[in-house]
């Protein structure tokens, strides 16, 4: 079994500056990111979504907008939380705080979260059918309802994240 800090165990997408968003496969057409001739683009709509982890309509579903800072973000499938990458002197030190930060986590309120199946990790600003070469992320999600909520932790001196719990509640 792999570890976390193996090499390739876990990849991590990263921003330009802005949010990453994970969007469902089914909505990522309707995803234009930065692009658009609207006054407000899905880029703008994402930057305006307060807190840790907030949710913004795409097409007939909604997106999973990371919030607060362009940390470096991984999906941890056996955990059920994005790992957003704030401090740590190396990826396994981030990784090994992962159990110790769930635990001592005090959420934002949950959101729910309608999922039609997987979905994709992304820099927001990027258009959702020229997704930008090897950085993103597949997540693999059944369909349902899933509650979605945010926190950051420091497990020790050295080491901060900000942790989005996807569970599902139907």
């Amino acid at each position: 079994m792999a570890r976390y800090g193996d090499p390739g165990a876990v990849q991590w997408v990263e921003s330009g500056g802005g949010p990453l968003i994970v969007v469902p496969v089914v909505a990522l057409p309707s995803w234009s990111g930065g692009d658009g001739d609207r006054p407000e683009t899905d880029y703008d709509r994402a930057c305006g979504v307060d807190g840790y982890a907030g949710l913004v309509t795409v097409g007939r579903s909604r997106a999973l907008v990371l919030g607060d800072e362009p940390a470096s973000t991984s999906f941890l499938p056996e955990r059920g939380v994005f790992v957003r990458w704030c401090a740590a002197e190396s990826e396994e030190e981030l990784l090994d705080s992962v159990d110790a930060a769930l635990a001592d986590a005090v959420w934002e309120p949950e959101q729910r979260w309608d999922v039609p199946g997987s979905v994709f990790l992304f820099d927001s600003a990027w258009p959702g059918g020229e997704l930008e070469p090897e950085n993103h992320l597949r997540v693999e999600l059944k369909p349902g309802r899933y509650g979605v909520r945010g926190t950051y932790v420091e497990p020790n001196p050295r080491t901060s994240l900000i942790l989005v719990q996807v569970r599902r509640v139907d």
